[in-house]
């Protein structure tokens, strides 16, 4: 069986699974129903995000490297230029630990680093990823534990590096910056994408709200009292929060929602279009994350029943088999290289 002609096959049996005659009446597709055009807007997606990423990445990681650059720098200076990892230091400074990390050869891991020095995870991955120590752990641990960490960071340091540590004597300002640099580039692989990620998520909000505006809805703020069921028709809030209930509870919980918009011509009691902005720079992780949006979907349709409009905005690299698990679940898509398809869900 050819693959357009599979995907259309899963999203049959699971929509027969799932949905019962009435509830499939009023629910109209706009993408996911459409898989011989997976392939077009597939290509066509990725080439939109790689030309952004072209423009924005190396803005973006120049301006990570100049300020990781500096905090290595302040790291270098606290050290006595890496002689001395003390534990006065690591308990004032705990978030000085990634770049300690990497100034080893090789450069270590977190997990790494808990099995060299025999230390306790919680107190490496709180200092790593936290900046703080574990409140809970008493102090002479603690303190038995930082000093370990110390040693093993001064014992592994990468002489290639710091080469003033063979020497024996006070490095350059020259070899201090040059240094900084090497280590900031090993940290800025994993600083700088986030920043992309956060300005690709503010790229794509900004594009459905230049979009709506366009149509003359009107921006609701979300920090303003906005309520999920309140919204008038013809208005919309982005990262905005909806509350549903945890399955087996009695509780309610908010789950944070990029774009509600509700129709102009919502009628009273409709529920608004709710909007996830979704994207990737390689296929890989998608397809890791992919049960993310099934479980808010559920999420909402336990709370507010199988009418709940819910659709993502997509941008980047999601292949056949991201966008088939979604249509399975009854979720479909709107591509930014296509945002007018927005107007096929009312708007």
């Amino acid at each position: 069986m050819r693959p357009n002609k599979l995907f259309q096959k899963i999203w049959e049996l699971c929509w027969q699974a799932n949905w019962d005659d009435q509830e499939r009446k009023q629910v109209m597709a706009v993408n996911r129903d459409k898989p011989d055009r997976w392939k077009q807007d597939i290509a066509e997606s990725v080439d939109m995000y790689n030309d952004w990423f072209m423009r924005f990445a190396p803005e973006a990681y120049r301006t990570t490297r100049v300020q990781t650059t500096k905090n290595v720098e302040a790291m270098l200076k606290a050290t006595k230029n890496l002689k001395d990892v003390s534990v006065e230091l690591l308990k004032a400074k705990p978030s000085v630990l990634p770049s300690l990390r990497m100034s080893t050869c090789p450069p270590l891991a977190v997990d790494r680093l808990i099995g060299l020095a025999g230390v306790s995870g919680n107190l490496v991955k709180a200092m790593d990823k936290g900046n703080r120590l574990p409140p809970r752990m008493s102090q002479r641990e603690r303190d038995s534990d930082l000093k370990k960490i110390g040693e093993i960071i001064v014992k592994m340091a990468d002489p290639d590096v710091f080469v003033w540590l063979g020497r024996g004597d006070d490095p350059s300002k020259r070899e201090v910056y040059r240094a900084a640099t090497i280590v900031a580039d090993r940290l800025c692989g994993a600083v700088a994408n986030p920043i992309i990620r956060n300005a690709q998520e503010k790229r794509q909000l900004t594009a459905i709200g230049e979009w709506l505006t366009g149509l003359e809805y009107e921006n609701l703020p979300a920090g303003e009292g906005t309520k999920y069921d309140e919204l008038e028709p013809g208005t919309y809030a982005l990262r905005l929060d909806v509350p549903v209930e945890q399955e087996g509870t009695a509780r309610t919980v908010n789950i944070p929602v990029d774009a509600v918009v509700m129709p102009k011509t919502a009628k009273a009691g409709e529920l608004p279009l709710l909007i996830e902005a979704k994207s990737a720079g390689d296929f890989t992780n998608v397809n890791k994350r992919r049960k993310e949006e099934a479980t808010k979907v559920n999420q909402l349709r336990r709370t507010y029943g199988h009418n709940v409009r819910y659709i993502l905005f997509l941008c980047g690299y999601f292949d056949s088999g991201y966008l088939g698990y979604e249509a399975a679940e009854g979720i479909d898509w709107v591509w930014e290289h296509r945002i007018g398809d927005l107007g096929e869900f009312g708007l």
